[in-house]
């Protein structure tokens, strides 16, 4: 998956719903409460739960639960 498709599928987290990551070896990572923080000049894809900021390799996610 590439960063802008990742974006795109990340586009409905408004901090209402949960987002479940499962990254190709490693544990399932659930954030909270998940915003998409707006892209910066970083780049860099990054999710809130409003205490912690997650950044996602989007070349490694395997599967994401968005309910």
């Amino acid at each position: 998956m590439t960063s802008d498709q990742l974006r795109t599928a990340l586009g409905e987290l408004n901090g209402e719903r949960d987002a479940v990551f499962l990254f190709e070896g490693s544990h399932e990572c659930r954030v909270p409460n998940a915003m998409l923080i707006p892209d910066e000049p970083d780049h860099l894809i990054k999710v809130s739960d409003g205490k912690h900021v997650y950044i996602i390799d989007a070349a490694r996610v395997a599967w994401i639960k968005i309910g």
